[in-house]
């Protein structure tokens, strides 16, 4: 990481964590704010790395913080402290840099000014003699994490918040007539199983070798496993529910379905949209609510992503952590209900239906599905194959249904953590 980006890259960072802390929309829209697109692609990229950094190891560095501080001090100090320890502890940023650029900070601010030999006192007193590495949870709220040692154990717990904490790298899906060959060796890249290639690359992907000829698209592994586990086919009628920001369509359209991919939000669907026409593929594109879409049309497949708590995607998105409480999983649960009985109501007799959701919480996964059953006896869940589909052998439950979990392919590094179970209607 430069270590002479700028102020101006340190305060929009200020603001991206702030952005995600007081739940105002979460660093994408702060991300489109103004300020933050004024600044050059490098500082641009430094802010969202601090940023990130310092929302993954929120817990570790504020016990860090206080085992240097008398008292607790104001928060704006408070923030300033987290990105000057984020800097020395997780990005690659010079101890002096990251101190003086925090003091600096510090000074233009009058609420901060008569704070700022405490902050220079600490963040030296840490960068002479560190604080001990805290364990994997630290950095998990408690309650959340109690609920993952319930449900896949203390190992399994441990390993999920240990892989929240790490930068992922980046996956990509590749049109069936893209060659995974030539991208491996230009990127560079791995295979992985299922057919997604992952790389180490950085900087902005629209300069990435393939980007300009449509011949992928981001989307990482787990992400991939659910439009593949729909099986489309050519001349089949497929349904992208909750499409936006659009992954799974490419995929059901790179299979030569018909596709049509709904989504409330117009504005995520211009990603979409965007991605259709770079790619060559075809989508018929609705902005509609999945519950009370008017049209009364019936597809062969059907795929719900439905909206969800993320919390299998928190080495992406850790500011989900700080929209997040037990409340928001009861709440979420409820519109997946109801999403799903609308899903079932598309899909024709004989036709199928895929329902995943990229969290960790058996109240929307498990628990939905088995809930959907007893209200839809015309449906059963399908067979799956997980080697198949791309999914790792140990993720398929003896009910037939895939789990996947941040702690598998270790030796790969990891993938994000989704539900996904295949449901058939009887013809």
């Amino acid at each position: 990481m430069n270590a002479n980006a700028g102020l101006p890259a340190r305060q929009a960072a200020l603001r991206l964590i702030e952005a995600a802390t007081l739940r105002r929309g979460g660093l994408d829209v702060a991300l489109n704010e103004p300020a933050l697109r004024a600044l050059s692609p490098e500082d641009r990229g430094f802010a969202r790395a601090l940023a990130m950094a310092v929302l993954r190891r929120l817990g570790s560095i504020d016990r860090a913080l206080d085992s240097r501080l008398q008292r607790p001090p104001p928060e704006p100090v408070r923030r300033l402290l987290r990105i000057g320890l984020a800097q020395m502890l997780y990005l690659d940023t010079p101890d002096f840099a990251a101190v003086s650029t925090t003091v600096k900070l510090a000074e233009r601010d009058n609420a901060t000014r008569p704070y700022k030999a405490l902050i220079n006192a600490v963040l030296r007193g840490l960068a002479r003699d560190p604080a001990a590495e805290p364990p994997p949870e630290a950095d998990i709220p408690p309650w959340l994490f109690a609920r993952w040692v319930a449900q896949f154990g203390q190992a399994d717990a441990e390993h999920i918040a240990l892989n929240a904490r790490v930068e992922p790298a980046t996956d990509l899906s590749l049109k069936p007539d893209t060659d995974p060959a030539v991208l491996i060796e230009a990127l560079p890249a791995e295979a992985l199983p299922g057919g997604s290639l992952r790389t180490h690359r950085g900087g902005d992907v629209a300069g990435w070798p393939g980007f300009t000829d449509g011949g992928w698209w981001v989307q990482d592994a787990a992400a991939a496993v659910p439009a593949r586990l729909l099986s489309a086919r050519p001349g089949e009628a497929a349904l992208d529910l909750c499409a936006a920001p659009g992954g799974k369509t490419l995929q059901l359209a790179a299979t030569g379905a018909t596709v049509t991919a709904l989504d409330r939000s117009e504005p995520r669907l211009r990603r979409l949209r965007a991605n259709l026409e770079r790619t060559g593929l075809k989508a018929e594109v609705v902005v509609a609510d999945a519950e009370t879409w008017a049209d009364h049309r019936q597809f062969d497949a059907v795929l719900l992503d439905a909206p969800c708590t993320a919390t299998g995607t928190l080495r992406r998105n850790p500011e989900a952590l700080y929209a997040l409480g037990p409340a928001e999983i009861a709440k979420l649960a409820d519109v997946q209900h109801r999403l799903l009985d609308a899903a079932a109501a598309r899909v024709k007799p004989g036709g199928r239906l895929v329902y995943c959701v990229c969290s960790l919480e058996r109240e929307e996964g498990e628990t939905q599905i088995l809930a959907f059953l007893k209200r839809h006896p015309d449906f059963r869940v399908g067979s799956v194959d997980p080697q198949a589909v791309g999914a790792p052998v140990e993720a398929l439950g003896k009910e037939g249904w895939l789990r996947l979990l941040p702690s598998q392919w270790p030796e790969l590094g990891g993938l994000d953590g989704f539900f996904a179970a295949r449901l058939e209607r009887t013809a």
